[in-house]
This record gives structure tokens, sequence and C-alpha cells, in this order.
């Protein structure tokens, strides 16, 4: 944003009201007596505002209604606290699949799946995409299978479903190739979350027709044309 006091969901500015209104968080959904909004009636909570990237990512995705992962995880990744690039995309997208999950009928505890996403995602390091040849992003979707479905190193057709999760979300972002990009990786990985889901699970993740990446400016290294998400 231009100006960082304006809003962090549009970038519209601050309106002062003359007196308190009942308002909803757009991030935790929580509600409040708010002192001001966006133009466009958005309004962000104090604690949405300071809070940090993984509090961040484990209030939204516990408080959201959305069945759409994209739609969770550009939410979040529009908040200053997320970076355009760096690990908290390895707790953000098992996060987000977890919670559309969730929401469209999917069998889990949600806080305390989003409890061990986070446990589980804190312990892939940034830059194993190309340390380890093992992308985060694809990772953190094996993760979200291994929880939804309870899985073990003991564990049979569960322990091979959160394996296949991730050889198949990472065999997509290896095609499209590097420099690595968090954004393009996640986006490319929840895609084949989406549709393994459905395939395995019987449950429809709502998607859009078209993703369309509105971060390209903030990285120095994106692909352009290449990316199948570059406007």
């Amino acid at each position: 944003m231009d100006n960082k006091n304006n809003c962090i969901i549009c970038g519209a500015e601050l309106e002062y009201f003359n007196s308190p209104k009942t308002m909803e968080c757009e991030l935790c959904h929580r509600i409040f007596q708010a002192n001001a909004a966006c133009k466009n009636g958005h309004y962000i909570c104090d604690k949405c505002h300071s809070t940090n990237a993984v509090e961040l990512i484990h209030s939204v995705c516990g408080s959201t209604k959305s069945k759409n992962p994209i739609e969770i995880m550009r939410k979040l990744m529009a908040q200053p606290a997320v970076h355009m690039h760096g690990p908290e995309h390895h707790i953000l997208v098992g996060s987000a699949i977890i919670a559309a999950f969730h929401n469209c009928g999917g069998d889990v505890d949600l806080n305390a799946a989003l409890d061990e996403m986070k446990n589980r995602g804190e312990q892939a390091p940034g830059g194993i995409c190309g340390f380890w040849g093992c992308c985060g992003a694809a990772v953190s979707c094996g993760m979200a299978i291994s929880i939804i479905t309870g899985a073990t190193p003991l564990s049979g057709q569960e322990w091979g479903l959160a394996n296949l999760m991730t050889s198949e979300a990472l065999e997509r972002i290896a095609a499209i190739g590097g420099p690595r990009c968090c954004k393009r990786d996640s986006f490319t990985a929840v895609s084949a979350a989406a549709e393994f889901i459905e395939e395995k699970f019987g449950i429809m993740l709502e998607m859009p027709e078209k993703i369309i990446c509105g971060f390209y400016p903030m990285n120095g290294q994106c692909l352009g044309d290449r990316c199948p998400f570059h406007p």
C-alpha cells in the first residue's frame, strides 16, 4: 500500500465515526465497537493489525466461513505480516486447505487441526524448495492430508494419501520451474490439493475459475508470462 495508514484490505482511506459503530473484523470476523473503517466499509480490529503472520493465519483460518482455499490464502497474503516469500507459507497453505475442507463438510476438528498444522509447518525451514528439493507449499499440502486422515508413520492408506498429495503438488510446482515464488507455488499446490480432495474424499472445495496473481510487482524474480497466474 502507498500509505501504511490506509485500509490493509483494499488500500482505501480510513474514515472516523462521530460515535462507535458495531463492525465485524474482516479477518477474524469477531464483532467490535469500532471508531473507524475504510471508505469501502472494511474494518480490521487492533489485534489483527498487530499480530504476527503465524497468529494471523491461525485466527483467520479458525474463524472464516469461506469454502474457497484460494480466497482464504489471498486474504492472508495481502496482510503486511505475510511476506512475499517466507516460511509462513508452509503453515498458510495447509491451514487454508484444512479450513476450506472443514467448511465444505469435511470431518476434522478445526482448532486441533490448525494447532497441529502450525506445529508441523513451523518445522519446515525457509528455502527448502532449493536446498532440500521439496517445496514447502507441497509439503504443507501433505501435512494437511496427514492431519485430516490422522496419518502416522505406521499408517497404511492414510500414510499413502499424505505422501501422494505431496508428490502431486510437487510435480506441478516442479513443472513450472524456478526460481521460487511462494505465491505461485502456493496457488499451484492448493489447486492440486483441491482436485486431490475431490477425488479421494468426495468433497469439492470452492475454487475460482481462474487464479490471477496480484503480487508479482513485489517479486523481483517473477517469471512473467511463464507463470500460469500472471495477468
